[in-house]
This record gives C-alpha cells, structure tokens and sequence, in this order.
C-alpha cells in the first residue's frame, strides 16, 4: 500500500516559542477574555519599567530618555484602543502582557523589543491584579459607603417607626425601623474598615521581583513602586511572587464579609416583604413578574443578592484551595485564582449597587408594623420597670410570665422613646455615623485623586481615558 501520510502542523509560534495548538487553547484558558480587564494596569506596569530602565545607572543605556517617551505614547494610544475596542488579545498571544509586547514590537521595531529587559511575566501580572485591585475596592468602598447611606436615611426617616424585635424569628422586645436599617448601615461601615485593610496590604509593589529571584542588573525598585502611585514594594522578590493568590485571598475574604452583611440584609427583606407581614413593600420596578400568574412581582434582586454570596464564599474558598498546595515559586495554577478573583469583585459590586437603589425606594408600613407587636413583645421592659420599683429582677420575670395579659394595653411607640442609653431606639448617635461615612468618602476620594495623579504624570495623560 502507497502513499504518504499528511501530517497536520498542530503547532503555533508564539513570542515565548512553538506551542501545541491544543495545549495553547488549553493553557491560555480564559485569559484572552479577562485579561481585557488587566490592559490598562499592564501599560501602566509597564510605563514604570521602561522609566525605571532609562534611568539605570549602566552605559549604553538600555533604553534612552526619547525611547522612553515613545514607548509610553503607543502605550497610551493601547489604552485608548482597548477602551475604543480597538486592541485584542488574541490566541497566540496567550495573554495582556504578550498581547501589549506584539503591539509594541510591531509599531517601534526592536525597541518594543527592550520592553520586557529585567522583568517576568510573572511580576507583571502580579502588578498587573494590584492595580486592577487598587481601583476596584476604591469603588468598592464607595458602593458599601453609599448602600450605609441609603439605610441610614431609612433609619433617621423613621427613628420612631416601632417594630417587633425578633430573637430566634420569634417576637422578643420593642424595637424600631431606625434600629433595624441603621444595624445593617453599621455592620457595612465596619466591612469598609476591612476594605481598607486590604487594600493597603495590596498596596505594595511587586514589580522588579521578576520570576522570583530578582535580576543581575542595577535596577530600582523604589522607583517603579512610586512611579505606580504604591505606598511600598514588597521587600522580599520571592514573597512578591509568592504572595499571588495571597493577596486576593485576603480581599475576597473581605468581600465575603461584605455579602455577609447583604445576606443578612436580604433575608430579613424578604421575610418582612411577605404579604403575612407586610412592614415593608419593595418598589415594583426592582421585581419582575410572573409567565404565568398575572399578581406576581418577584423580588428577584433580594433573592440574587442572597444566591450571590455563595458565589463569592466560592470563589474566596476557589482561590484559597489552589494556593494552599502549592510550592514556592511561580506556579501556573496561580492562573486560575484571577477568575474567581474578578468574578468576586464584580458581584460585590453589582449587589450594592442593587440594593442601594432597592433601599433608595422602599415603603415602610407603619400599621402593619404595629399590628406585629402582641402582648409578649412589653414583657421584658415590664418586667425592669418592676425592678426599677424594688422588687429583685427574678421575681419580676415569674410575675410578669403569670400575668402576660397585664400588657395588652402597653404602647409601643412609648416602649421605644424610653431606651435612651447608646445604641438603642433612642439612644442612636447618627452624627457618629455621618462622621465614619464621612471619613470613609474621605479616604476613597484621596486614594483615587492620588491614585489618577500619579497615573497622568507617568503616562503623560490624563486619567481615566476619556
């Protein structure tokens, strides 16, 4: 039997070599679609390597002063095609980084070939998700600061509006609307301290680490840390690698605590909507209907929102099981926690976003919230105001259990203005409050100012593009 065999070329060039087709789509993975989100940070990467590198002490210089002007003027004209859609990352690319390199290569020549002297890609991406991250809980801490807003309103609204009380979902003591928002609008300033937290812990630059180990060459790693606007580099070059994963750990853990305080929220929205209870009537534009039943208007937001937190209680816990097997050292599993780390940020966002706008809208009903409180609810202040007369504490609990009916008569309105200590229904320092949220606007604003300044002076432009 004659004849040739036809072998299939199954291999593409790439700038880091000849790749199996398959095993390129398989390792470039989603890459090519996330990393669209990464361009900005990875020309801003890159802006401070190459003005790192023109100022290295060594002769002939590795890059001059005019190749380092153009070198940041194609990389400004990459940022403005990505936000026009005019730049792809395509497969042989694999990723932004090469993606950019291609770019630059092909408009200057081999000084798009210099681009990449004393770096890895591995410290490119790791600046690269810092960068995104900076911007990311900025608006993030933004959003938790404008949901606690909207529920303080809710709450300063409706300081003296009564309602029940629960413990175990079983009605427990008096208790009033403004108590209810403004717990759920203090639990959301204590997750922004957290926000905080993190994100100066990812404030530091692990540009210049390269694959791990540093480079033989004079570079300055000071230099690109405050180019980029960081408070700091990550000292040690193998920590900056290995804290890849590390570092979104912690702020997905963070966020996580953020949807915690949504759950909650969400439930008792969802508990306190129903027809049986009806305190409280959602705006009907945040809900949609039913295919088949006419009188429905579901409150899908509220129920996403609770969906969603295991989404990122996924993800945090995605993130962690990969990093928590892996050597030290650049390893490629580190490639899958950017998914799971952009996909946790997003859905944050978009659920404080949601419910702000949801709360922005919502209908507190008074009669039905009042129809909520029985006899039951006055028990304990019944049983302290016999105490307040003399008689031992455990002595007024078995009376008032044996006479319950004693407390038909209580008002719940007067129930509520009598707790005046700190914290309770009438005791709430909402100017305690406005502070925190204002020194959190505070923060944010100054993070972001400085943040965009130090962006247009390495650039050259102005930021955000426009």
């Amino acid at each position: 039997m004659g004849g040739t065999m036809t072998v299939r070329k199954t291999t593409r060039k790439t700038t880091v070599g000849a790749i199996d087709s398959t095993v390129l789509n398989f390792t470039a993975g989603s890459d090519l679609l996330l990393d669209m989100a990464l361009v900005n940070a990875d020309c801003m990467g890159s802006a401070a390597h190459v003005t790192m590198l023109s100022r290295m002490p060594v002769r002939p210089k590795i890059i001059t002063e005019q190749e380092r002007r153009a070198v940041i003027r194609e990389l400004v004209a990459i940022m403005r095609d990505a936000d026009n859609g005019g730049f792809v990352i395509g497969l042989d690319d694999q990723d932004v980084h090469l993606a950019v390199e291609r770019v630059l290569t092909a408009r200057l020549g081999d000084l798009g070939k210099k681009v990449h002297t004393g770096r890895s890609r591995n410290d490119q991406v790791a600046v690269d998700l810092r960068l995104f991250a900076r911007e990311q809980l900025i608006g993030t801490v933004r959003e938790a600061l404008e949901l606690a807003r909207v529920m303080f309103v809710l709450a300063r609204r409706h300081v003296d509006v009564p309602m029940v009380g629960r413990t175990h979902m079983q009605p427990a003591m008096p208790s009033s609307v403004g108590l209810w928002a403004s717990a759920h609008a203090e639990s959301l300033l204590d997750d922004v301290a957290l926000l905080m937290a993190v994100y100066d812990l990812n404030d530091q630059c692990p540009l210049g680490s390269a694959a791990s180990y540093g480079v033989p060459l004079p570079i300055d790693r000071e230099l690109s840390s405050r180019l980029l606007g960081f408070s700091r580099p990550v000292h040690n070059v193998l920590y900056a690698n290995n804290a890849r994963g590390k570092i979104e750990s912690m702020i997905l853990s963070a966020l996580s605590q953020v949807m915690l305080s949504l759950s909650r929220l969400a439930h008792d929205l969802m508990l306190y909507t129903m027809p049986e209870f009806g305190y409280f009537t959602l705006p009907p534009e945040y809900g949609t209907g039913s295919s088949i039943m006419p009188q429905k208007n579901n409150p899908d937001v509220v129920e996403l929102v609770r969906a969603r937190v295991a989404r990122v209680m996924a993800c945090e816990l995605a993130v962690k099981d990969i990093v928590r097997s892996l050597p030290g050292g650049y390893n490629r599993d580190l490639q899958e926690t950017k998914g799971p780390f952009m996909e946790g940020l997003a859905t944050t966002r978009g659920c404080l976003q949601s419910l702000a706008l949801l709360m922005g809208r919502i209908q507190i009903n008074e009669e039905a919230l009042i129809r909520g409180f029985v006899p039951g609810v006055f028990a304990t202040d019944r049983a302290l105001e016999l105490v307040a007369g003399g008689m031992p504490f455990r002595d007024a609990y078995h009376h008032v259990k044996e006479h319950l009916a004693e407390l038909a008569t209580m008002d719940p309105r007067r129930a509520i203005r009598k707790k005046t200590h700190l914290g309770a229904t009438a005791g709430l320092d909402f100017d305690a409050f406005d502070a925190r949220m204002a020194s959190g606007r505070q923060w944010a604003d100054e993070e972001w100012t400085a943040h965009c300044r130090a962006v247009s002076k390495l650039m050259g432009m102005k930021y955000p593009v426009t």
